[in-house]
């Protein structure tokens, strides 16, 4: 033991393709932003002449409207197909999967274009019993589906099947033991689904929920092909009147950016609040744990009761 030298020199870890690496990427991004900064062809006084002005943020409002409309109504349709898919009825099954397998395959471009002429298709909707000639109302088609009806209806019928599946698969992720124990409590089925298996499956849902909330943000500038003032529409007209194409889409791109900045912040915060309740739901310490995971018997060993109460016990 005394040959062992009393103190050692420690020699701090080498990472020279890190540091390389590290300097080469300041170095191009250094380079992007100079370029982007002072190039004169980005015409940025343009960009902030139009990115506050009003026109842009009437358009900028209505998008944040088609949004919320949309994501409200595809969480809501999207939950009762997810529970269609996972019910036991193979009629619910089977229609569920139709539905999601079609609106997954169409283009959302054409599934509004086909909305915005349903008009000429059909004339008139009625609501009464099939087959028969009772009847309890009438609607002319052109005066319920108007461009931010057709946006709305569209968008929810496209994202319903992607957030179906994504539902689906959150319920899929909770072991089937918290089915059994939820079931073996008496509880209904309404009740132990929304207290005890919903809760877990929350922890899979949210961040594709929130990607597929932030693809639902970038597919409102698709309603440009109902030629509603939108956005991404209301930027167009302003392009082909004046020719300032890049400013005003870069006036686009950074409202857009601000927006889905703003949806991955309120996913942080979801996601830091539901591993703080997992880690309060978790033993408080190691000695608690320990304890836990102790044998009766060795505990009763360990306490503080009479030897001959111990013995009896272990005998």
């Amino acid at each position: 033991m005394s040959d062992l030298p009393l103190s050692q020199k420690i020699v701090p870890a080498r990472y020279p393709w890190r540091i390389a690496g590290t300097v080469l990427s300041v170095l191009i991004l250094g380079g992007i932003i100079q370029s982007v900064a002072l190039n004169p062809r980005w015409e940025w006084p343009v960009f902030a002449k139009w990115f506050f002005n009003p026109v842009i943020l009437e358009g900028l409002g209505r998008t944040l409207l088609i949004t919320v409309f949309s994501a409200f109504l595809s969480v809501l349709f999207g939950g009762i197909l997810a529970m269609a898919r996972l019910s036991r009825s193979p009629l619910l099954r089977v229609l569920a999967w139709a539905y999601i397998w079609l609106f997954r395959s169409l283009p959302l471009i054409v599934v509004l274009i086909i909305l915005y002429n349903f008009s000429y298709l059909y004339d008139t909707l009625s609501i009464g019993l099939p087959f028969t000639s009772l009847s309890w109302g009438h609607f002319q088609t052109i005066n319920v589906l108007g461009q931010f009806q057709t946006a709305v209806v569209g968008l929810t019928l496209v994202q319903s099947a992607y957030t179906a599946e994504v539902i689906r698969g959150g319920f899929r992720s909770v072991d089937d033991g918290q089915y059994e124990a939820a079931a073996a409590l008496g509880l209904p089925v309404w009740r132990r689904t929304w207290r005890i298996i919903l809760p877990q499956a929350l922890r899979s849902i949210l961040p594709t929920g929130f990607n597929e909330l932030i693809g639902l943000v970038k597919g409102t500038s698709v309603v440009y092909v109902l030629a509603m003032p939108e956005l991404f529409y209301t930027i167009q007209m302003i392009y082909n009147r004046n020719q300032e194409v890049i400013p005003l889409l870069m006036v686009g791109a950074c409202w857009y950016l601000v927006i889905t900045s703003v949806l991955a912040v309120i996913q942080l915060l979801a996601e830091k609040m539901m591993a703080k309740s997992e880690r309060k739901a978790a033993p408080h310490s190691p000695a608690h744990a320990a304890a836990v995971q102790t044998p009766v018997p060795a505990l009763i060993k360990n306490s503080h009761l009479p030897q001959e109460v111990s013995y009896v016990r272990n005998s």
